[in-house]
């Protein structure tokens, strides 16, 4: 059977696919589905009573809905619902496998958060979700300029800036390596400096370096070095001492890393996206860590299977950034 059919017949037994409830009309489901991103609904009237435990995404007709829901005007709601379902479409084993870690991941602690992460990662480097993207994308061969991917400067703080403006910052291996070097120095330091982390040219950064994807020859081997190669993990260490100054595109790890931190300022202009579930894959720079613990799994899994862009307003209010720079 081909993969095509497996999903197909998956999606008719209900075990895949987007499953939309809509809250007060259909009963509530008594638990989620495995395979399945589960939706609920609530268009008008009080919320009902009842647990909304087994719902992934919770989508409100009302834009000011508070959290957990993701609140947009009532002539959008039928949008939202229609592109959540095409997305989940284009890349159901993604998307269910993000659903499914973001289930799990507030109850665990924070690196076996991210060692679960890492994990499904893994297992969808191998998806024939991911493949198919991989094909139509394919990489390209681009030389290394040899430049450093980060600078560091000491002095009353600890100062650390991305520096691969060319590429508005992509995380690439050797930044990631060079990143983590810089955060692992500044958790060291015996003086407990306050750190601040920002980024060179027009972006702070627009995520994972998509020539690199899919490369790793032994996935087991790229899942232990995403473990203990973590900036997403440092930046958690460091707690309250690291602020992140955001600016221009915040795309997959450049909103992934940042969230771990104890503080976030963004200028005007800076938008937020996670893009990886169209690719076939999962957040895999700490996203289903971090992000979850500001604004919630549910917020978080619409981000992700979605891959909506969120404004600073948005994020602004949803806790995703603490403050807006000026």
């Amino acid at each position: 059977m081909s993969s095509q059919a497996l999903i197909a017949d998956l999606t008719e037994l209900g075990g895949a696919g987007l499953v939309v409830t809509e809250l007060g009309v259909d009963p509530p489901p008594l638990a989620p589905t495995a395979g399945a991103v589960q939706l609920g609904v609530h268009r008008d009237g009080p919320v009902p009573g009842g647990s909304l435990e087994p719902f992934d995404i919770l989508l409100s007709a009302d834009p000011a809905a508070p959290g957990p829901w993701v609140g947009v005007a009532p002539p959008q709601v039928n949008a939202v619902i229609g592109e959540l379902r095409a997305a989940v479409a284009r890349q159901p084993a993604a998307a269910a496998a993000c659903a499914q870690v973001l289930r799990m991941t507030l109850a665990l602690p924070f690196d076996q958060a991210l060692a679960l992460e890492s994990l499904a990662y893994s297992m969808l480097l191998a998806s024939d979700g991911f493949k198919a993207w991989r094909r139509a994308n394919p990489p390209r061969d681009r030389p290394d300029d040899g430049a450093p991917r980060v600078k560091i400067a000491v002095g009353r703080e600890i100062v650390i800036r991305l520096n691969r403006p060319a590429a508005r910052n992509a995380f690439d291996a050797r930044m990631r390596d060079e990143l983590s070097e810089a955060l692992s120095f500044a958790v060291d330091h015996p003086d407990a400096l306050p750190v601040s982390l920002s980024g060179e040219g027009p972006a702070f950064s627009a995520g994972g370096d998509l020539d690199e994807f899919g490369r790793a020859d032994d996935p087991g081997r790229a899942h232990l070095i995403r473990t203990l190669r973590s900036p997403a993990r440092l930046a958690h260490d460091l707690a309250e001492r690291l602020t992140v100054h955001l600016h221009g595109a915040c795309v997959g790890a450049g909103i992934e890393v940042p969230a771990a931190a104890g503080r976030v300022t963004a200028r005007p202009g800076a938008m937020f996206r996670l893009p990886e579930v169209s690719m076939g894959l999962i957040p895999g720079a700490g996203g289903t860590a971090t992000i979850p613990r500001r604004v919630g799994r549910r917020r978080a899994a619409y981000m992700a299977i979605s891959g909506a862009e969120i404004d600073l307003a948005t994020a602004l209010a949803w806790g995703l950034v603490d403050e807006v720079a000026v």
